[in-house]
């Protein structure tokens, strides 16, 4: 007979929805086992950026910042349009700020403001212009003790050989070091910590962005007595007359499960099968998610009778990436996120057109880039820049002076011309198209203008200039040449397809009811937003959120 053992509650995934569905049950007394497939823990929450997406949450409250009733929601409103889907808004809606709440009293999670981080579309009504992010506090790794073995290490693409560098007043020393004493002294006391960390521990120590959510999460996790197993593959849920049990392991082991199962294995980014059946221009798609996010928990809530939500306006949550080739040979995606916001970069297509605002979110961008190319051609962009740019904010991979960058010429990566037109043809670019853009886009830059797509109109837009360029942070002539160029084609951070499930994190079935003792958070939960991405942390806010609610519902509920 197969071995078997007893739990109250069954996590399957340990990323951010996993660990938070955990954390709460465990800290409201239920006994909890944690399965991870892969032999670490974290999932892709660990090479996120770690903003969370919270509105009303009680740092903003202590900042003073206040708002007024319902404006979270109208604004979310205003940007999902007819995918709205008020029930799971109103719960998310209620259930962050208590969330950020009970990770900061009761767990080894605090956090810290983004009071200055403005809504995506400041246009629309009730855009929030800051206090609606969080991000986990830096964390030192030496907390973990042995289970540091079990974190995930940071994205190199995203990292300065390995240390993570979180975004606000850190990212701008780091960005201003040759310009600004102080940033100077900053930036080389973290330099100098990080290779004293990689000499004695192999890694990077001092944490931030998701690498540290995912730190104090799994502190937190053993500190609750939290059962954190690795390496383990569920082959089934043990369900019957409408109600999942437990899960069956590929070996035969069962756990039995008296409250239930949350699914939070990641979404389904890396599966080839899933993205063929559920993606545009699957092909044209490059995954940011873990390996290990092949949709293992959409399959498993299938199997048991749970309905996927495909009422969303897009399945994925894009984001431009170029690819890495390492000298190693090692191949990586790097995600655009704070570059093409810069005074002085502009994204063109293969005729040398402009064809976005690129200083919108990053999920704009792809949007518009597969909306300019036809189905039967490459989704394929270019952000060009001068030598300035380059050596001032960097460009994708290539970090900012005084970081040298002759391999990334070396390797393809980085394009170079002399003249615009030298750079049109060394990327494949219609050279008098580029020609032409530039000239008018420098025109119009000198005067602060955009009058094609309007860069710089917004809070979140002027954030992610330079506010040292005048009159407009997002807007500089690209005119010193050499000049130089990535490709830039369409990714995703994740999956917004998932679970069909209610504002208890339940997941229902296909009319509608919910299945006893299941639950979904993360990239396993369909997007709350319909498919859209109103904000920074729009991924890690919900995953938390319903997390907590599987969590905390799991420990109220009385087993019939």
């Amino acid at each position: 007979m197969a071995e078997r053992e007893e739990t109250d509650l069954v996590v399957i995934g340990s990323g951010a929805g996993g660990l938070a569905a955990a954390v709460s049950a465990a800290v409201s007394g239920l006994r909890v086992i944690v399965l991870e497939a892969t032999e670490v823990m974290g999932g892709t929450s660990a090479w996120s950026g770690g903003w969370i997406f919270a509105p009303g949450n009680p740092l903003a409250r202590r900042a003073g910042i206040t708002e007024r009733d319902g404006a979270p929601r109208r604004y979310l409103q205003a940007v999902a349009g007819n995918y709205f889907k008020p029930e799971k808004v109103d719960a998310f809606l209620a259930a962050a700020p208590e969330m950020v709440e009970f990770f900061e009293s009761r767990t080894a999670l605090c956090f810290e403001a983004g009071l200055k981080i403005p809504d995506t579309y400041g246009h629309l009504p009730d855009a929030g212009q800051g206090g609606r992010s969080v991000i986990a506090a830096p964390f030192d790794a030496r907390a973990l003790g042995a289970d540091l073995a079990l974190l995930r290490k940071p994205m190199p693409e995203t990292t300065f050989k390995g240390m993570t560098i979180q975004s606000g007043p850190d990212l701008r020393a780091f960005m201003t070091m040759l310009r600004s004493p102080r940033a100077f002294v900053h930036v080389t006391k973290r330099v100098l910590r990080h290779m004293r960390d990689l000499a004695l521990h192999g890694r990077g120590m001092d944490l931030r962005n998701g690498a540290a959510l995912m730190g104090r999460l799994l502190l937190s996790a053993r500190q609750a007595g939290v059962d954190l197993r690795t390496g383990q593959q569920v082959q089934a849920l043990d369900h019957e007359q409408g109600r999942v049990n437990g899960v069956i392991l590929a070996d035969g082991r069962r756990i039995a499960a008296r409250r239930g199962v949350v699914l939070a294995t990641g979404g389904f980014g890396q599966d080839p099968q899933l993205r063929a059946q559920l993606m545009t221009r699957p092909q044209e798609n490059l995954a940011l998610a873990v390996p290990s996010a092949q949709g293992a928990g959409l399959r498993l809530g299938q199997a048991a009778g749970g309905a996927l939500d495909l009422d969303l306006a897009n399945v994925t949550a894009y984001c431009p990436v170029s690819q890495v080739l390492w000298p190693d040979g090692r191949r990586g995606v790097f995600p655009h996120i704070i570059d093409r916001g810069k005074p002085g970069v502009i994204g063109v297509l293969a005729d040398g057109r402009r064809f976005c605002n690129e200083g919108l979110g990053y999920h704009d961008y792809v949007t518009a880039l597969l909306g300019a190319v036809a189905e039967d051609k490459p989704a394929v962009s270019w952000l060009v820049c001068d030598h300035r740019f380059l050596r001032r904010f960097g460009l994708g991979i290539v970090r900012p002076a005084p970081v040298p960058f002759g391999y990334w010429l070396k390797s393809g990566y980085l394009q170079r011309g002399k003249t615009l037109e030298d750079l049109a043809q060394a990327c494949g670019i219609d050279p008098a198209g580029l020609a032409a853009t530039v000239e008018t886009y420098n025109t119009q830059a000198r005067r602060g203008e955009d009058p094609l797509f309007g860069r710089g109109t917004t809070p979140y837009m002027r954030l992610q200039g330079d506010p040292e360029q005048r009159p407009n942070p997002n807007l500089a002539p690209i005119e010193r040449g050499p000049f130089y160029a990535v490709k830039v084609v369409p990714g995703s951070f994740g999956t917004f397809a998932g679970l069909r499930t209610d504002g208890r994190a339940r997941v229902l079935d296909a009319e509608g009811a919910a299945i006893g003792g299941l639950y979904a958070a993360g990239g396993d939960n369909a997007s709350v937003f319909g498919g859209f991405y109103p904000a920074g942390g729009i991924n890690l806010g919900p995953a938390l959120t319903f997390g907590f609610i599987a969590g905390r519902h799991a420990a109220q509920e009385e087993r019939a």
